[in-house]
């Protein structure tokens, strides 16, 4: 099911204190057009209540939507993972060199406190001198600053746009 929701982003990103219209789903590109004209969004968040990471059909649909939208010249987020990433790289060049697309990456980290102050992200590739220069590790401790971190009270002022969207 698709729904669309106004609010501000939240999220630590280059689109943070936006007015944002988020897209959960598949919604056509003249409904997202029309509602961001009429909430005058900065923003438009695709892929919202995690949307495209849980999509397993075609991207076209996807690939429309956000190329519509940095057409209309709006900064655009789109929620995938680590698993999509590598896809998502290799079809989509003219979305990513677009400097208002946002990819936000989500790793899922599940009772991450319990891993100790010691626990270290590292930022790799599939295989050795694939294609980065080498890895990144990041102390999960330091990644944790509170100058970034963005708690689940703070989601709660979006309001959802009741209207009707067509099924794909």
């Amino acid at each position: 099911m698709s729904e669309l929701f106004i609010g501000e982003d939240v999220g630590h990103t280059p689109a943070r204190g936006m007015k944002t219209l988020f897209v959960a789903g598949l919604v056509p590109t003249n409904i997202i057009h029309d509602e961001a004209l009429r909430h005058s969004v900065q923003q438009v968040y695709i892929g919202a209540k995690k949307t495209f990471i849980e999509w397993s059909g075609p991207t076209r649909w996807w690939t429309e939507m956000i190329e519509n939208c940095l057409d209309e010249d709006y900064w655009v987020s789109l929620e995938l993972t680590t698993d999509q990433l590598e896809i998502f790289q290799n079809r989509f060049d003219r979305i990513l060199d677009n400097h208002k697309f946002i990819p936000v990456i989500s790793i899922a980290l599940p009772n991450i406190r319990k891993l100790g102050y010691n626990a270290v992200l590292k930022l790799d590739e599939k295989g050795f001198k694939e294609t980065n220069p080498g890895a990144w590790y990041h102390s999960l401790h330091t990644l944790q600053r509170r100058s970034v971190f963005t708690g689940w009270s703070e989601y709660k002022n979006d309001q959802t746009l009741d209207i009707e969207i067509p099924e794909e």
